[in-house]
């Protein structure tokens, strides 16, 4: 399976309401892009997460802590974490990784 950042983002701009597109599965693993405007209304997930920015820079409430995030940069996300993207630039977009069973790893 392989999929690029352009191939993500033309699946995504095919939809111009959706915020963010599953781009590939695989087991308990899924794969989406990420792209919110102006405000991340993110609730809790299920599943652990991986963010692996893209572009933009911005901060990242995670579990009560703020850190800042650029291009390149990993963010985990437990499971049942309140966590969202502040402050973040417009041109912000993210990789975003779901993984392992619901409750997350132990």
């Amino acid at each position: 399976m392989q999929v690029s950042i352009a191939e993500a983002l033309n699946q995504l701009d095919t939809n111009k309401v959706k915020l963010f597109e599953k781009v590939m599965t695989h087991g308990s693993m899924s794969v989406e892009i990420y792209r919110p405007v102006e405000v991340d209304l993110q609730t809790p997930h299920l599943q652990d997460e991986l963010y692996m920015v893209i572009s933009g820079k911005g901060e990242f409430f995670n579990d009560g802590k703020i850190s800042t995030f650029k291009p390149g940069d990993m963010l985990f996300v437990p499971t049942g974490v309140e966590h969202r993207f502040l402050n973040f630039s417009e041109d912000f977009t993210t990789w975003v990784i779901f993984y392992g069973p619901e409750g997350g790893e132990q």
